[in-house]
């Protein structure tokens, strides 16, 4: 055990996903596979030695004995597993990595293959006997047989299994795949807690008791008495038994591990609110309190750090608007009508089904709207009069340039849904229903709609507030001239929404007098 660990040791240490590598590491697979089988076949000897003088038995063998042939396809079942094996990784291709991770489970599969051929071939050549009119006892030579077979399937799969995935788990995976995430690779066979607690009933009941039952048989056969019904009960509970041992210890894993996993979904996704509602007093019941222990902490600095983005946002949106002399307020009056516009939206049909998340987020990026004024010259942005041409221009460009810092600010922001509504909330809000906006005149449904929304909230409260180039208009003055630019400067279905929140507008800027 000591040479071979240090050989396992020496080869993964000079390990790479080469092909002559990856031919070292299934033929040492396959000699373990080869070796479980081989134990398999001498445990039966060794447990049925009291068979073989039984007289059905001798039938058998000279039957075997006239028709060589028979007896010589029987070479097949050792042949198909090696066959299998080598046809597994050579015909690979490209899932050469999933099946290099599949390797223990595959192998151990494949081993029991041969077993199971042999039986079959057994049960072909039975028939075969009979028609030749060999006098076989049939019911002893298949309990002979299927016992066998159970007992080298049993000790094929389990033997080569745990030690496969042993050195496996420990020295290839981590050297050939060190950063993990094994289930990237298409065809890669997940192992449940399940599949676990099946290969442990197998290995601690079902092997044992099949040894036992063979035994018996052969002691039956070498004293000449008959097994009682009460025997074979008592087999029966004992694998029952372990069942329910084996159902009621997944279950106890199962449960807290399913919990754990979707509760760290939810934090993939973002939400560190929820909790996992395990109560246990074991090590599950610790772990899932301390998952949720640190998920609060995490809820509670990722507010922190929100609180922070938000009032760097608001502050350097406040920072432009005092060097504009013509928008004082203008951002918290437009971020109040996008809020009460998008709580309207939400009873409305078309627009309900929108995620929350989608509303929250136009309100968060209002105050950034017009943070590409910052680049524009105070002589034009504090000027009291109409602007020129060439100066128009140079104000128009605050969209783009606005998206441009916009997207700077967020870069390393995780919410791509927030990122990307508050970019088009900067980049297009000047854009008109007819195309004839600014900056890139687009039109009708391919202006984003948080950039409709938006449009809509900064007119209005351009209309209705006093700038040093015009005085306030009235509510009446400002809803006629929304209600007379629907199709050509606003989405006209977005503009008769906005419109029935008049009531709860002119409350809001009652407020601000």
């Amino acid at each position: 055990i000591l040479i071979l660990r240090r050989m396992i040791l020496w080869y993964t240490d000079n390990m790479t996903m080469t092909r002559k590598n990856i031919t070292i590491l299934s033929l040492t697979y396959g000699i373990i596979t080869a070796s479980a089988n081989l134990v398999g076949v001498l445990l039966p000897n060794i447990f049925q030695s009291d068979y073989f003088t039984n007289p059905a038995f001798t039938e058998w063998i000279d039957f075997l004995s006239q028709y060589t042939f028979i007896n010589n396809t029987q070479y097949i079942s050792f042949l198909l597993p090696v066959i299998l094996c080598i046809s597994y990784v050579a015909f690979a291709g490209k899932k050469i990595e999933s099946h290099i991770i599949n390797l223990p489970l595959v192998y151990s599969t494949i081993g029991i293959t041969g077993w199971l051929f042999y039986f079959t071939e057994e049960i072909i050549i039975i028939i075969y006997a009979m028609n030749k009119g060999f006098n076989l006892d049939i019911s002893f030579i298949v309990k002979a047989s299927l016992l066998n077979v159970l007992i080298e399937s049993l000790v094929t799969f389990t033997f080569s299994y745990f030690i496969m995935e042993t050195i496996h788990r420990k020295f290839v995976l981590p050297k050939y795949f060190s950063d993990g995430h094994l289930y990237q690779y298409a065809g890669t066979k997940r192992l449940s807690v399940m599949f676990l607690f099946i290969i442990n009933y197998i290995s601690v009941t079902l092997f044992p008791v099949i040894i036992l039952l063979t035994l018996i048989l052969s002691l039956s056969e070498h004293y000449n008495f008959s097994i009682g019904l009460n025997s074979y009960i008592v087999l029966g509970v004992s694998l029952s038994f372990g069942i329910d041992i084996t159902v009621a210890l997944y279950t106890y894993f199962a449960t807290p591990l399913k919990k754990i996993k979707d509760r760290i979904l939810k934090i993939k996704e973002g939400d560190y609110t929820s909790k996992i509602h395990f109560v246990s007093n074991d090590s599950f019941g610790e772990l899932c309190d301390t998952l949720d222990e640190m998920t609060e902490s995490i809820n509670d600095k990722t507010k922190k750090i929100i609180e922070i983005q938000n009032s760097i946002i608001t502050g350097m949106a406040t920072m432009v608007e005092s060097r504009d002399n013509s928008t004082g307020g203008h951002i918290k009056r437009t971020s109040d009508c996008v809020r009460i516009f998008s709580e309207h939206l939400k009873t409305i049909d078309e627009y309900k089904d929108l995620p929350d998340s989608f509303y929250n987020s136009i309100i968060k990026a209002a105050p950034m709207h017009d943070l590409g004024k910052i680049a524009v010259d105070d002589a034009i942005l504090r000027k009291p009069g109409k602007f020129t041409d060439e100066e128009y221009e140079k104000m128009k460009a605050h969209s783009a340039e606005g998206a441009r810092i916009v997207e700077n600010v967020l870069s390393s922001v995780d919410d791509q849904e927030f990122k990307q509504i508050a970019i088009n909330v900067a980049h297009y809000h000047h854009e008109k229903w007819n195309g004839q906006g600014y900056p890139e005149k687009i039109s009708r449904t391919e202006i984003p709609l948080e950039a409709r929304i938006m449009a809509l909230a900064d007119v209005f409260d351009a209309l209705v507030s006093k700038r040093c180039y015009k005085d306030s208009f009235s509510y009446d003055k400002a809803f006629q001239i929304i209600e007379e630019d629907l199709g050509t400067h606003f989405d006209p279905q977005l503009g008769l929404e906005f419109i029935k929140c008049r009531d709860e507008l002119e409350k809001l800027y009652n407020s601000y007098a």
